[in-house]
């Protein structure tokens, strides 16, 4: 008998919970049709109360379910599936071979097809990359390992453990780690990498206390050994026009100390270095930098048109070499970044596939391609992209976003925000826990690792021995017209003057 009364009680227990339930909602559905009409902001609530939300989560939504469900392999942007895919497969140890056939549409103007040889190298004839030397004019040159780096992430844009994982696996993977703007970090160095310290318009790291270059507090980031050279940002690709933006709320008081800004306030560079305002100041400028810190110097910048580059070219060659950047880095327009304006991001600046050949075109020209070493960078994340840019002419190759996907990165688009599901982008501690960086680390490793084996596996598929020796005659690039036609006709090789 008792069963039944406590099966009464039950029901009549959940029939409660019921009622009381559907009384809330309709409270809640009460509540939020007054505000919606009441509000003035949003005309489609106002008209259409409780159900014009909907719209609004569908909104948010709808680049997740896009992502997951809808999206075929090679749609989506800025990268695709098939390119997360490949990092995902290189970075776990997994065979990193597809079966069947390609999923990309190779008509597709712009397209790179590199030309197979008849007779490639046998394994007894592969060569490894060498070392390449950078600045061999300063007191302590650099020669780099190897021609794929890490490029610039600032601490701040990007986590502490974020950083720590990146500055280990760099260090395994024996490439060099670009700081980014935000100044040095002890996380950038404890993993014992190669470090390249960026300058930004702002000189994060190495300001006074008007943001001024302040020499004193260079010399204390030269004297790292494992500060191998300086990169003076003039331009990024996400942002050309624009200094870097980090929002207060990504600002801890150790963020604000080791870029010497206050805590809690948005972080906004000058778009461009207040002591520059011509050619000559920016190599007397590389010149200062150089000579305070005794490491190579170089510039990042985006390339709008040849102008610029002709009009600093024929100063360096009417000052003399050693007056020279040791190296550029061209980014690319589509570039990414932590936040930009859209327009910025969307259409200011070349892109990398025409920006890289025509810079590199132009240093042969004024005879200064072995005196300046050339840094791609801009989107380039995977072993094609890679092996393209070093037959248009770089001498390296940097990535931020392929190294991002290394770390767990799922393009959740919400690196401007304190949000970032992965950790990667965030200085919450309940995301950050989720980045473990003694495991994240081995990733970062293995990603940098298979780019190089499998830009090798292109180099000898056309017939040479090791990557730096892929050139243009070594790439198709397919037309409007559908057919493709060789890299070298498409941007021939220009003879050098020093005119």
């Amino acid at each position: 008998m008792w069963m039944f009364e406590w099966a009464g009680w039950v029901i009549e227990a959940m029939a409660i919970a019921f009622i009381v339930v559907i009384g809330l909602i309709v409270f809640a559905t009460i509540v939020m049709f007054v505000i919606d009409r009441s509000q003035r902001g949003d005309a489609i609530r106002r008209n259409y109360p409780v159900i014009g939300r909907f719209r609004h989560i569908f909104t948010e939504l709808g680049e997740f379910f896009r992502q997951y469900f809808f999206a075929m392999d090679r749609e989506e942007l800025p990268f695709n599936r098939a390119q997360r895919d490949w990092v995902a497969r290189a970075i776990s140890g997994r065979d990193n071979t597809v079966a069947f056939g390609s999923t990309r549409n190779l008509s597709v103007v712009g397209t790179p097809l590199f030309v197979n040889a008849p007779f490639p190298p046998l394994d007894d004839q592969f060569a490894s990359s060498q070392p390449l030397l950078i600045g061999p004019g300063a007191r302590t040159p650099f020669l780099a390992p190897s021609f794929f780096n890490l490029s610039g992430m600032s601490y701040g844009a990007i986590s502490r453990p974020a950083v720590t994982a990146l500055s280990c696996g760099a260090k395994e993977a024996g490439i060099w780690m670009n700081t980014g703007e935000g100044g040095l970090s002890p996380y950038h160095l404890e993993g014992g990498a190669d470090i390249v310290f960026q300058i930004g318009t702002a000189k994060y790291g190495v300001r006074d206390a008007e943001g001024r270059l302040d020499d004193a507090r260079l010399r204390e980031i030269a004297a790292h050994d494992q500060v191998r050279m300086f990169e003076v940002k003039l331009a990024q690709g996400a942002k050309p026009g624009k200094g870097g933006i980090l929002p207060a709320g990504k600002i801890t008081a150790e963020i604000a100390e080791i870029r010497g800004i206050p805590d809690g306030e948005d972080s906004i560079s000058p778009n461009r270095h207040r002591e520059v305002e011509s050619y000559e100041e920016l190599l007397d400028f590389i010149a200062h930098v150089r000579e305070v810190s005794g490491k190579p110097v170089g510039i990042k910048t985006v390339m709008g048109s040849q102008a610029p580059f002709r009009a600093l070219f024929a100063l360096i060659n009417q000052r003399g070499p050693d007056s020279a950047p040791d190296f550029i880095t061209i980014d690319g327009g589509e570039g990414g970044t932590g936040a930009s304006p859209l327009p910025l991001m969307d259409l200011v600046g070349m892109t990398i596939r025409e920006a890289l050949p025509e810079l590199a075109n132009l240093l042969r020209e004024y005879g200064l391609k072995e005196r300046i070493r050339l840094v791609a960078s801009g989107k380039l994340m995977v072993p094609g992209d890679v092996a393209w840019a070093l037959a248009a002419g770089a001498d390296f190759v940097t990535s931020a976003r392929g190294f991002m996907f290394s770390l767990g990165c799922i393009q959740a688009m919400k690196c401007n925000k304190n949000t970032c599901p992965t950790g990667i982008t965030t200085h919450d501690p309940r995301f950050q826990k989720g980045l473990v960086p003694e495991d994240k680390y081995k990733k970062v490793a293995a990603y940098a690792r298979n780019i190089v084996k499998e830009v090798e596996l292109i180099a000898h598929s056309v017939g040479v021995a090791e990557p730096r020796q892929i050139r243009r005659e070594h790439v198709r690039i397919v037309q409007d017209t559908g057919k493709s036609i060789p890299m070298d006709q498409l941007y021939p090789v220009t003879q050098t003057t020093t005119s």
